[in-house]
């Protein structure tokens, strides 16, 4: 149900106090142009989030990229977390996840036609890449992470709120999980609430567009996970199905809970083995990875996500037994009660309206949901799709 991820410590509360005080005076002086934000002739899409955890941000922008990258020169810009560098890089065919860190690699392996770039302070960022840096005329920028980057005013401010720890029901930090208030919500164009059950009812549809409270001017979108078909990152054949299986889970993700909960329904048994969210995986770690998979009674195999494959990538010392049962799990968002054609026309509305791109002339197919099939060179396996 929804909230059911949330936890706070009362004795905490009266440090939280002291938090908001200072979240909120820095966004009093934002809201009084004491600090100032920037806007921008080329159009900005932000998404981000106000909680310490993951929302599926990268789901987000890659359904953002589907969208964008056929019809204008696209760019995403994030921070790049956990990377080695320092200031803006931009990324190109030999940057590795030091450089640029695991999610913009990711977004580069698979989007490899798109401009990938990294910098901590959006707004030079920004600049530098429409000033000629990307080598290239950019049109659109996408904000990986940056709803709190308030020294950007983006022309879309996406905001994304985990259905199983809706910020409304939240406290801030350290109490709950909240880096700003609920509030700071009004700031946002869209709001998504993600990773919904599949199977929500219109009854809790309604109550949660009663409760988010939103005003007329800001979209209220759901969103679900769609997992795509198993692909093995060595050269083992596909799995029939998991039935049999028992399945070690290896995650280095901000919320894998979700993931467990789907998968338990599929495989004969689930054994999580849980990282911090961006792990660099070290000698101890690759020990233990090995050393629980060994234990595990057969058939079994390890199934991991795309972001922490990209990371696995780089290590050395998984046992040959862990390579040749190693599979990806893929994953996209699909938006719910058939909002896809309406999500679709606002963002493309908006960066038509400020685009000098003439490609993105009107065209009936524009606003209409793309092809969902995962595609890749690898053999699929499983598919997780419509199987509830």
């Amino acid at each position: 149900m929804e909230g059911d991820l949330i936890y706070t410590n009362k004795k905490l509360r009266p440090l939280s106090w002291l938090y908001g005080l200072g979240v909120g005076f820095r966004n009093f002086l934002f809201e009084a142009g004491v600090l100032k934000s920037h806007s921008y002739a080329t159009p900005v899409i932000a998404v981000g989030n106000i909680t310490v955890g993951g929302t599926g941000k990268t789901p987000h922008v890659e359904y953002l990229i589907r969208l964008l990258k056929d019809k204008a020169n696209l760019a995403v810009l994030s921070r790049g977390y956990k990377r080695k560098s320092h200031g803006f890089v931009l990324a190109d065919d030999h940057s590795t996840i030091y450089d640029i860190g695991d999610e913009p690699f990711q977004m580069k392996q698979k989007f490899p036609d798109i401009t990938v770039a990294v910098d901590k302070k959006r707004t030079r960022g920004i600049s530098l890449l429409t000033s000629g840096a990307a080598g290239k005329d950019i049109e659109v920028i996408v904000l990986d992470d940056a709803f709190q980057h308030r020294y950007v005013k983006p022309g879309i401010n996406i905001l994304l709120v985990d259905y199983h720890r809706l910020i409304i029901y939240d406290e801030l930090l350290p109490s709950g999980r909240l880096r700003e208030p609920a509030s700071s919500k009004d700031r946002a164009d869209i709001v998504i609430v993600t990773k919904c059950p599949p199977n929500m009812k219109p009854m809790n549809f309604r109550v949660l567009t009663k409760a988010m409270a939103l005003y007329p001017y800001q979209q209220l979108y759901f969103s679900t996970h769609e997992y795509g078909d198993l692909v093995p990152l060595g050269d083992q054949g596909g799995l029939a199905s998991l039935a049999p299986y028992h399945v070690l889970l290896l995650t280095g993700i901000a919320s894998p809970e979700q993931m467990r909960q789907d998968l338990e329904s599929y495989a004969h048994e689930i054994h999580p083995l849980v990282f911090a969210d961006h792990h660099h995986f070290r000698e101890k770690d690759i020990r233990l990875i090995n050393e629980m998979f060994s234990k595990l009674p057969s058939p079994k195999c390890i199934i991991t996500t795309e972001k922490d494959a990209v990371r696995l990538k780089t290590v050395e010392g998984l046992s040959d037994e862990v390579l040749q049962h190693l599979y990806v799990l893929p994953i996209r968002i699909k938006l719910m009660l058939g909002q896809e054609e309406s999500f679709n026309k606002y963002i493309i509305d908006y960066v038509r309206k400020n685009s000098r791109n003439s490609i993105l002339a009107k065209s009936k197919d524009d606003y209409k949901s793309k092809d969902c099939d995962y595609s890749g060179d690898r053999p699929r396996t499983i598919s997780f799709r419509n199987n509830r």
